[in-house]
């Protein structure tokens, strides 16, 4: 890490500037974290799903001037490197990490899977305008001492978005990672520094996998068991071999452990708990991983502008099913009127959830009316994030979420914007109407849905439909692709004109 901060201050990033990040869970991703940290400069963690579209947005709207990825992505980035005003990449290889005889055995196989989906091999062409990760790693720099930094220094751009789909980036600053890990251990009291291993297959981009995961772990010394990609059996092997103790998760990782028969083959006894986010959690879910491997498993809550963490059902303790729990320390939660942030509701009546803690955000970068209309002073000074999660306190003081204020869809614990999806519908010549939903799903806690008015005269097919979506320029990721098409003669709208996406659902029976 000391290392890495010197190859990035030799190319001139100091305290305040941005560091890109388009890498999987990867050795490489936690070392360019925490050494751009050591310099007080920005982490920006980016999707290396993302299609060039949202990738260039990001890449451009945080004024990112390094870049870092790995050679199998590495076409991504150069296709938008010069609209983003990228000054230099950095490129790793899978293999700077891979153990021999691996290292020997994984170029073959990805030449052949290269070769089979038609993408260029080698990724990155000879003569490219790049700095090798390995030829930077083995260089020498002047020494380069520790940043000066205050707690209120943003850290890192987490990237999410708004009612109107454009992504923003949630600035994070050193205190509210650091608070958020702290709050986040004292959730698991049944760990012990330097013995324990984290499965890290939640994505580090992510606000989730960065804190439950990443800095969790190394907050612990823990070892981290990085995946950069969830694969069944690869995944079972692992556990099993590197004996993680801590496996944070969403419920689709945990359904397919469940149902695969190849996982009575596998030793998964070492897991001890496992705290479960982005979409709710079955108790029937949970019951049966615990039979499983032992561990408690719990549901827990929070948002990208909450660093993410504020509410976990007691991994010791009383579970209550469809609950959220209660809020981890320090975290202080009132439901409020929908109308009038300012006015509590009673305990059982449905309100708007709002949170004031060391974990909320400073604000969107750039973004000062957003952050105005989500952040709210009290009379005391106190700073409440307005949560747009309508939700319910029981007497005990467990929360339950009801539904969404926004129309955030969550697949697979990524966020998956309305607008974005039915912007590409649009561009379809025979598409007169669109309206996207979320509904539930068992795999992925929620899919996005498509309703469809077609122009005059014009006939179609679902697959006609997915296919537009899903061809090369759409700009959509494929976790955002629809499941279903529904076409329709007309949709419930208000006088001005916006779709009721809740009386479409229950128009519909969903």
């Amino acid at each position: 890490m000391e290392q890495w901060s010197r190859v990035l201050a030799s190319l001139g990033i100091s305290k305040g500037d941005r560091v890109g990040l388009v890498l999987p869970n990867s050795p490489h991703y936690v070392i360019a974290y925490y050494a751009t940290l050591r310099l007080g400069a920005i982490v920006v963690g980016n999707n290396p799903l993302y299609t060039e579209r949202e990738l260039s947005h990001q890449l451009r709207d945080a004024g990112i001037e390094v870049c870092i990825t790995l050679d199998v992505l590495y076409p991504k980035v150069a296709a938008v490197r010069d609209e983003v005003g990228l000054r230099e990449v950095i490129v790793g290889s899978v293999l700077d990490y891979v153990p021999f005889p691996l290292a020997l055995l994984v170029p073959r196989a990805m030449r052949k899977h290269a070769k089979a989906e038609g993408e260029p091999w080698p990724p990155v062409p000879p003569g490219a305008n790049v700095r090798r990760w390995k030829d930077l790693m083995a260089a020498s720099y002047p020494e380069v001492g520790t940043a000066t930094v205050d707690p209120e220094d943003v850290a890192g751009f987490i990237y999410t978005g708004g009612t109107t789909g454009f992504s923003k980036g949630a600035m994070l600053t050193h205190h509210n990672l650091v608070a958020n890990v702290k709050q986040g251990a004292s959730w698991f009291p049944g760990l012990t520094p330097g013995t324990e291993a984290i499965m890290c297959i939640i994505p580090f981009f992510h606000s989730y996998g960065m804190t439950v995961a990443m800095n969790l772990g190394i907050s612990l010394a823990a070892k981290l068991v990085l995946m950069p990609q969830f694969q069944l059996e690869p995944t079972l092997k692992v556990i099993q071999k590197e004996k993680p103790s801590l496996f944070p998760g969403v419920p689709r990782l945990y359904i397919a452990i469940n149902e695969d028969p190849a996982t009575r083959k596998y030793d998964l006894r070492s897991v001890k708990a496992c705290l479960s986010g982005a979409a709710p959690l079955p108790l029937a879910v949970a019951e049966k991983f615990a039979s499983i491997t032992g561990a408690s498993v719990a549901e827990g809550y929070g948002l990208t502008e909450t660093s993410p963490i504020t509410h976990a059902n007691p991994i010791e303790g009383r579970r209550k099913e469809g609950s959220i729990g209660l809020p981890i320390p320090d975290t202080d939660c009132r439901i409020v009127d929908l109308d009038d942030w300012t006015k509590p509701v009673a305990p059982g009546e449905e309100g708007e959830l709002i949170i004031a803690g060391p974990q909320v955000m400073k604000g969107y970068f750039n973004r000062p009316d957003e952050t105005a209309g989500m952040i709210k002073a009290d009379a005391d000074g106190r700073r409440w994030l307005l949560t747009g999660d309508i939700a319910t306190m029981d007497d005990e003081g467990y929360f339950r979420i009801v539904d969404r204020k926004k129309d955030m869809i969550l697949v697979s614990g990524f966020n998956v914007y309305p607008t974005d999806i039915e912007q590409v519908l649009y561009r379809h010549p025979k598409v007169k109407k669109a309206c996207v939903v979320g509904v539930p799903d068992p795999t992925t806690g929620e899919a996005v849905k498509a309703f469809v008015v077609l122009r005059d005269g014009q006939t179609t097919t679902a697959e006609e439909i997915i296919a537009f979506l899903r061809a090369e320029g759409s700009g959509l990721t494929a976790y955002k692709i629809p499941k279903q098409v529904v076409f329709r003669d007309s949709l419930p709208e208000t006088l001005v004109g916006k779709v009721l996406r809740r009386v479409l659902l229950e128009e519909d029976g969903g």
